[in-house]
């Protein structure tokens, strides 16, 4: 995430994993595909954290109370992943994904290539949901400070993914969009697009509370 993504975590810091609570965590790692690893970490309380990189400053956020029961009723269907997850079928390679659950003195860790597990294929479904945002957020953090011609591209992009229900806590774009919609070195159609998906998150915030 480098320099940008330093920024912001400044911007959209939360409050740090709670130690106390359970904690589970998804890793991918795959020299094939971009990024070639990450990292998500999720609380039972919401705050969750994205990396790119084991060394890295974290980019943080969170999702509501509703989201993170879903994701920990998931992790419990799956018995906190002390079964094996892996099909053993023969298909194609698609990186090694990890998931592992803390609480406490219980720590348990599953890997997979590919599952035929629904609740497995569920619970990777919204982590991959959770790079598509992460990444997004830092494609239009970058975007806004190095491509102003480019912004709108990446806005029409965000308004997709909304449309199409891949945005987690979309509430976390809100304070780059207002930044945008207030600039006026921005293309006009920017700041308007802007604008209205500030709104629109600002409101499926609200109606997530």
């Amino acid at each position: 995430m480098k320099v940008a993504a330093a920024a912001l975590v400044v911007v959209f810091a939360a409050a740090g994993i709670a130690a106390e609570g359970p904690l589970v965590q998804f890793t991918r790692s795959w020299p094939q595909t971009e990024p070639p690893y990450v990292d998500i970490r999720v609380s039972r309380n919401g705050d969750a954290e994205y990396r790119e990189s084991p060394t890295e400053e974290p980019l943080k956020f969170r999702i509501t109370e509703a989201e993170a029961a879903s994701v920990f009723a998931l992790v419990e269907n799956l018995d906190r992943f002390k079964r094996p997850l892996e099909s053993n079928l023969k298909v194609a390679k698609t990186g090694v994904k990890t998931f592992r659950y803390e609480h406490g003195t219980e720590k348990n860790e599953v890997q997979f290539n590919y599952s035929l597990d629904a609740d497995a294929a569920a619970l990777l479904d919204w982590f991959e949901r959770v790079m598509l945002t992460e990444r997004s957020l830092l494609h239009l953090d970058r975007a806004s400070r190095y491509d102003r011609l480019g912004v709108n591209k990446v806005l029409l992009e965000l308004e997709m993914a909304h449309g199409r229900a891949q945005l987690v806590a979309p509430q976390q774009f809100i304070p780059i969009l207002e930044r945008i919609a207030k600039n006026t070195g921005y293309m006009h159609m920017a700041r308007e697009r802007a604008a209205k998906l500030a709104e629109t998150f600002r409101q499926a915030g609200a109606a997530s509370q």
